[in-house]
């Protein structure tokens, strides 16, 4: 057994227990996943994913992998753009909401250009330069070895695809970080109690976003993975940010 630890929140795990800790998290919450998200955010996280469709610079005929998929937002939006010549893979170590995912998209009419793939981000089970764009939000905070994630998307981008990152940060301001904490550790497990019957799990959600690099340090994991040109931009204050890094 791997001796080493790492976070689980604010708790320290083997290095070789975490994905199973965070697949009990996500086997529970998924199916109230939607409902949550809406609430969580006010509805924000709707224009945060919409920046992040706009930023992936995602056209017909392209190849899109969307990595922690989830319940399927972006794959829905880079389904159509892509259209019949292209392709889109949702992928995800949770089958739990990898099934939520591919029966809301069928739901919706999206299905020919869909593939849906069962995997763990730090080994994408992919051929080297597969994809023009990849995609992982509000994914990598939950990966055990971020710097192997980063890795391995890097290897699976083509030449010239793009990375993109959207991710819970590090407010700017100090107000509205004391007035985040309130409502995460607050607010954010008494509504996970009420509408998923799950307090548990929404206490960690605050607490690994708090042990998630901020964004200077995830600039320079992404660079360090062999991105370029490797930028980032605030949203809600800092709150969310969108990582975007290109494969030369």
């Amino acid at each position: 057994m791997d001796k080493r630890t790492t976070d689980f929140g604010y708790e320290k795990v083997a290095v070789d227990e975490k994905a199973a800790r965070v697949a009990d998290v996500f086997h529970s919450v998924a199916a109230r996943y939607d409902v949550m998200n809406d609430l969580m955010s006010f509805g924000i996280h709707r224009l945060w994913k919409q920046l992040t469709l706009e930023r992936s610079g995602v056209r017909q005929g392209h190849s899109v992998l969307d990595i922690a998929g989830g319940t399927g937002d972006l794959t829905r939006q880079f389904a159509k753009r892509v259209g019949p010549g292209g392709r889109v893979i949702l992928a995800d170590i949770n089958e739990s909401m990898l099934r939520v995912g591919r029966d809301k998209l069928i739901d919706h009419g999206i299905g020919d250009n869909v593939k849906y793939v069962q995997a763990n981000a730090e080994s994408l089970p992919f051929p080297d330069n597969s994809f023009h764009c990849i995609t992982i939000a509000f994914g990598l905070r939950n990966v055990t070895d971020k710097d192997a994630a980063l890795r391995s998307m890097t290897r699976v981008l083509k030449p010239g695809g793009r990375l993109l990152v959207l991710e819970f940060s590090k407010p700017v301001n100090g107000l509205l970080s004391k007035a985040y904490d309130q409502y995460s550790f607050r607010l954010l497990p008494q509504m996970g109690r009420l509408v998923a019957n799950d307090a548990d799990s929404y206490r960690y959600l605050a607490e690994s976003i708090r042990m998630h690099p901020d964004q200077e340090t995830l600039k320079g994991m992404m660079q360090a993975a062999g991105l370029e040109r490797v930028e980032y931009t605030n949203m809600t204050g800092g709150i969310v940010a969108l990582h975007r890094g290109i494969k030369l």
